[in-house]
């Protein structure tokens, strides 16, 4: 599952990490059970009054660890390492600050030991943008399979390894199986997240076959391994005992500095932060699992924000009407464009441009449009540098109108509405969730983007006695080809008094 952290002296720690998935088919429960730590019971209430009367999560934490810390020449020479080093935790403590409370808390609402909330800072110097080069990412580093395996999810639009809440919850419930997998030993089970229950498991049944003990400390592990648990030992000790060893620890606030909120659907960025009131760049930073200009389309639909934001952008957000919260943009194909081209102009994929145009294939015809999501302010996120954007005024692009709500009437069908609107019947299906088949109900509603053109305008024209499509089409400027496709009239059809014709008028 993951690789060990390592520590050079007289530098800053050099993260690593390789995982492998528990196997709950090669491995039976292990009988060996050993005295290093027990899991502790949740006690809610004790927990809550004794926590009341601390403002410091450093303080917090260094009240509850337990875990015996061994006069062990590993657990001695990591030790030394922090005192000697105080600018890492200094460093360490500035990344933990917005998160270090929201992991404190589910550790101990788990009632797991609080040595626990420390792996981070092990794993990745609590940096959520770590990478390994065994592929583990995040502030836990987790590989995509573990990720996958505990319910992380992981897209184009989003990297649930590097969302603090998501990955927290899957480390956590990976640690909590290992205990259980391990015997309810701690230190197997810490072992086991950095190299893997399989190598311990192996490790232990070899001291039993050689009549050796089956404490941590007597088995035959990984480097890496031999190395991780005496160093969150050693780092829970320097914590424990900073006033002894006089170690100046940055203060963190013991109070929630960050609220996971709840948005529903997907939500424009730019949008987000304007409604939280804070910069995108702040909101990308609380955010690093979101890897592009909104949130995932499919979920999680949520937003991790400061806690004193939160009340305020849920009010907002509420007022916001749900056609609002993306923008679009209807493009012109060019001449030698392709699917990937366009994608890659306006960083989406073309399977999003196929989604949200009804195409089946990547089959496009230049001269036609297709309508795009983008970021609110017409501009593209550069990824590289979420703070930078990338104009696109330079391609033929035109702004297409909000959602419309259009209600079914008597003799529609998704022909005649996608003419009414110059859109296609494919993408009514797709913007609708319907097949090309479905039967319309009268009174029914249908999603549709229309294109919007700034320069023209709608007019509902009453048909009066004596009227004809030609005399209309002559009055007001506009051909009777163009009358019959906006009402999806039939050619040789009669139109008669009281009847209602759409027409799109060009401002002069």
């Amino acid at each position: 599952m993951k690789l060990s952290s390592t520590i050079m002296i007289g530098s800053l720690l050099v993260m690593t990490g390789c995982q492998t998935l528990p196997n709950k088919d090669t491995q039976d429960d292990i009988s060996v059970t050993a005295p290093e730590q027990e899991k502790r019971p949740s006690q809610v209430e004790a927990v809550e009054e004794h926590v009341a009367q601390i403002e410091n999560v450093w303080q917090r934490i260094a009240i509850d660890v337990h875990m015996p810390v061994p006069d062990q020449k590993l657990v001695n020479q990591y030790r030394q390492w922090y005192l000697d080093n105080p600018k890492h935790l200094e460093i360490v403590t500035r990344r933990a600050a917005p998160y270090m409370h929201f992991i404190v808390e589910e550790v101990e609402r788990r009632g797991l030991p609080l040595e626990i909330a420390l792996l981070p800072i092990i794993e990745s110097a609590f940096d959520p943008h770590a990478y390994s080069g065994m592929h583990a990412s995040g502030l836990w580093q987790l590989t995509a399979p573990t990720a996958r395996t505990f319910g992380v999810q992981t897209d184009w639009w989003y990297d649930g390894r590097r969302d603090v809440a998501a990955s927290t919850m899957a480390a956590l419930d990976l640690l909590e199986y290992l205990y259980d997998k391990l015997g309810e030993n701690w230190l197997y089970a810490i072992a086991a997240y950095n190299t893997g229950e399989g190598r311990v498991f192996r490790a232990i049944r070899r001291n039993q076959a050689d009549g050796k003990p089956t404490d941590f400390w007597s088995l035959s592990l990984p480097r890496e391994t031999s190395r991780y648990v005496p160093q969150l030992l050693a780092l829970a000790d320097v914590i424990k005992h900073a006033e002894q060893w006089d170690v100046n620890l940055q203060p963190i606030l013991n109070e929630p500095a960050i609220a996971i909120v709840d948005i529903g659907s997907q939500l424009d960025l730019s949008l987000a932060s304007e409604l939280a009131g804070i910069s995108v760049n702040e909101l990308k930073r609380l955010n690093p699992g979101l890897r592009n200009w909104a949130t995932p389309p499919t979920g999680p639909h949520q937003l991790i924000l400061p806690s004193d934001k939160a009340d305020s952008f849920s009010a907002k957000l509420a007022e916001i009407d749900p056609s609002q919260r993306i923008n679009w943009l209807r493009y012109q194909i060019q001449p030698g464009d392709s699917l990937s081209v366009i994608a890659k102009q306006f960083n989406i994929t073309p399977s999003i441009i196929r989604a949200n145009n009804g195409l089946k294939n990547n089959n496009i015809i230049a001269g036609r449009h297709l309508i795009l999501p983008v970021a609110s302010d017409g501009n593209r996120l550069d990824l590289a540098n979420p703070s930078l954007t990338v104009k696109t005024n330079d391609v033929k692009t035109e702004q297409v109108s909000r959602r419309v709500s259009y209600t079914v009437r008597s003799g529609d069908s998704l022909w005649k509405i996608a003419n009414r609107f110059d859109v296609k019947v494919s993408q009514l299906t797709q913007w609708n969730d319907i097949n090309e088949n479905s039967t319309l109900s009268i009174g029914s509603k249908l999603t549709v983007y229309p294109y919007a053109d700034p320069n023209q305008k709608t007019l509902n024209y009453t048909v009066k006695s004596g009227d004809s499509l030609d005399r209309i089409a002559n009055k007001y400027n506009v051909k009777v080809s163009d009358l019959i496709k906006w009402n999806s009239l039939q050619l040789k059809k009669y139109i008669h008094p009281g009847q209602t014709l759409t027409l799109r008028l060009t401002n002069s």
